[in-house]
């Protein structure tokens, strides 16, 4: 395993993150994830590999991966072994404290998180999406204030658009306000979006970009057309909630660039394109959701892969671009 800092940060991560979505009780909105008992071979396996890194999200299984999350940590590693990272902004329950980013819903939300991961910190606090309801000064205090109450040591934030993610960074200089350190933001071979304005802000702001779905939900981790036997993927659905198509045909070639590239190298697909990926100097580390053990050996792989510069030019010549998705 490989080390680096989150963005200019002081923050050691491991280049591979462990995403988090996948663990939580079935019963609970998401039937395809995975219990304690069923996730005990993927925490083992994360710990043995030395990916240090791992990130949930109050929302995923509605509390329950973090209590799962909570429990691995104590019985696989140690916390402080761990650089851990929840997220705040999806709806949680009715009232005024249960979904946005205004001081209320901050404030409840990250004790609700430290309770059911069972711990006195979170390492990175992240904002699920941006608030529009909200002001950004009162976001960005009532982040300030739980890094000063020690609650958690860093501040990050995911999918927006980049004039977004500026106004909130202003604020919080122009305050003398914790300022974030990460963008978790939706990037792949192809979904490249990212790379028209929100890149070169991270670049120039010294934030670490740690990408959410960086194998496009598995689109790109075999050929095209053939139906994955994993649980849910993206694939599963054509379009987002704002009706933005996920998927182009033009996509096609793309994902036949990264088959003929990994035959020719005898290496999975998914090592290829996630090594393009880890590539982008702005990339801290890709988030990987694991259910099967070769998800994380896949993973952990490509960081050892240097493409070549006809090899990326195959990969990213037949790239159309999209409107992002997941977020307004």
């Amino acid at each position: 395993m490989e080390y680096t800092r989150l963005g200019t940060s002081g923050l050691k991560v491991s280049r591979i993150a462990l995403g988090c979505m996948s663990f939580g009780d079935p019963a609970k909105r998401m039937p395809w994830v995975l219990d304690d008992t069923a996730a005990e071979p993927i925490f083992r396996q994360t710990v043995a590999l030395g990916i240090t890194f791992w990130d949930t999200a109050n929302i995923y299984g509605l509390g329950t991966s973090e209590e799962i999350v909570g429990r691995a940590l104590r019985k696989y590693t140690q916390r402080d072994d761990i650089v851990l990272a929840t997220k705040l902004f999806q709806p949680m329950h009715q009232g005024p404290g249960g979904a946005g980013l205004s001081r209320k819903a901050v404030m409840e939300q990250i004790d609700a998180s430290l309770r059911r991961l069972d711990t006195d910190y979170v390492d990175l606090y992240q904002i699920h999406r941006f608030d529009p309801e909200t002001p950004v000064e009162e976001t960005m205090e009532a982040l300030h204030d739980v890094v000063k109450a020690g609650k958690a040591r860093y501040i990050g934030a995911s999918s927006m658009w980049a004039w977004q993610f500026a106004k909130l960074q202003h604020a919080a200089e122009a305050n003398g306000w914790t300022k974030f350190v990460s963008m978790q933001d939706h990037y792949s071979v192809i979904h490249r979006e990212e790379e028209r304005e929100m890149f070169g802000l991270l670049a120039d702001q010294g934030v670490g970009s740690i990408p959410w779905s960086p194998l496009a939900g598995g689109k790109v981790t075999r050929p095209w057309g053939e139906q994955g036997t994993t649980r849910r993927s993206e694939e599963d659905r054509q379009v987002d909630m704002n009706g933005r198509p996920l998927f182009l045909d033009s996509d096609k070639a793309i994902v036949d660039a990264v088959q003929k590239i990994a035959e020719e190298r005898g290496v999975s697909m998914a090592q290829i394109a996630l090594a393009w990926v880890l590539k982008n100097p702005v990339v801290s580390a890709p988030i990987v959701g694991a259910t099967k053990p070769h998800h994380l050996a896949d993973a952990v792989a490509a960081i050892d892969i240097e493409l070549t510069d006809d090899e990326v030019d195959a990969l990213e010549a037949p790239y159309v671009p999209r409107l992002p998705i997941f977020f307004s």
